[in-house]
């Protein structure tokens, strides 16, 4: 009864919460879509020691709360258990209760945790990871199928981790197994991972397979350490995550974002995912700002704004030509970059310019393309 309890009381927290307060350099806050929806940081897999990493659990949430992420998963290994001598309790809940635990104490501080567990194997399946579960206990068994239908009975979302992972694939290129294309198409299995912090995975096949099979594109940190010492955090670093592109800011709306598949991938600055969902984060960050032309010229002042945690490089595609800069431009995080735009031999009323929005991914070797309009004030 008490399981059952927690994930109403992670939920209200949430709910009831502002977002946490942290240094500018570290704090993760992302404007709305165009469309009014919310773009949500969530972190799916991590470790504490109550499997192979090195924290308790009450410091994966301080951290997730520093970084001012909405939603953090407690994925612990179900089989893998390296620290039993030390820690032996068999209930593999107990991490997910501790962080809730911890996320109470603390006030809630606009973090949603959830239960999860990773299942962890040898090819042909590897490690798959499943969320928001009522209890963890029910995938610890000894058949990977069995395991997966627990999860989905409790209407938990699965999603293969690290395809790309050397030890699994020597040459690094991420690959599904026979054994999980089956568990895919049977429905047991609806995302993968396109980006794992740990491992310093960054996978365009993984990218690929998420739009070939219909899968739910993920950015997870796997943190077994500390996200300061791993990623840099507040130092201009951020942990790899998800960005969910939710209707509400509810722990509701997240799951349906999660399984209808509308995230996106970050890490470092890179921006990975399908073009619609790329697309709608990088138009909630950047808009186009023209001021008034000096007299006597055509070449016209312009800002690049960027609302967004995210450092962008684009590519200038236009006709136009800038007299400032060659066409590759950098637009620092939370910051804007001015444009001097040569316009031809007479002042426009409208400015468009076409850039390649060079840190982000839509499919193989390939990067958004974007046209941005502004008027242009008398």
């Amino acid at each position: 009864m008490y399981l059952k309890s927690l994930p109403m009381i992670a939920a209200t927290a949430a709910a009831v919460s502002s977002p946490a307060t942290a240094h500018d350099d570290r704090l993760i806050e992302f404007p709305q879509t165009l469309d009014g929806g919310f773009i949500l940081a969530a972190d799916l897999h991590t470790h504490s020691v109550f499997s192979d990493g090195a924290v308790w659990p009450s410091i994966r949430v301080e951290e997730a709360q520093r970084d001012g992420l909405e939603l953090l998963a407690v994925t612990e290994h179900l089989e893998a258990q390296p620290k039993e001598a030390d820690i032996p309790n068999p209930d593999r809940n107990r991490s997910y209760e501790v962080a809730v635990e911890s996320l109470v104490r603390s006030g809630g501080q606009g973090l949603m945790v959830i239960n999860g567990a990773e299942v962890s194997r040898r090819q042909p399946y590897g490690h798959i990871n499943a969320v928001f579960l009522d209890d963890a206990n029910a995938l610890l068994t000894s058949d990977v199928e069995d395991a997966l239908k627990a999860a989905n009975d409790q209407n938990g979302f699965v999603f293969v981790n690290h395809p790309n992972w050397i030890p699994h694939q020597p040459d690094g290129v991420a690959r599904l197994s026979d054994e999980l294309i089956e568990l895919i198409e049977s429905g047991l299995i609806h995302g993968i991972e396109v980006v794992n912090g740990t491992l310093d995975g960054h996978s365009e096949e993984a990218l690929e397979l998420a739009f070939q099979y219909d899968l739910t594109v993920l950015g997870t940190s796997d943190i077994h350490g500390l996200v300061d010492w791993t990623h840099n955090a507040g130092s201009g670093g951020h942990r790899p995550m998800s960005l969910i592109l939710a209707d509400e800011r509810t722990p509701e709306a997240m799951k349906q974002a999660l399984f209808d598949g509308h995230t996106v991938a970050w890490s470092y600055d890179d921006l990975m995912g399908g073009a619609e969902n790329v697309e709608k984060v990088v138009r909630a960050c950047l808009t186009l700002e023209a001021k008034p032309y000096p007299e006597n010229t055509t070449v016209l002042p312009v800002d690049i704004v960027n609302n967004c945690p995210v450092n962008f490089t684009l590519r200038n595609t236009s006709e136009e030509t800038f007299q400032n800069v060659s066409d590759v431009v950098r637009v620092e995080r939370d910051g804007r970059f001015t444009l001097q735009v040569r316009t031809g031999a007479e002042p426009v009323s409208t400015l468009d310019l076409k850039f390649e929005v060079m840190n982000t991914q839509v499919g193989s070797r390939r990067s958004l393309e974007l046209a941005f309009s502004a008027d242009v004030p008398e």
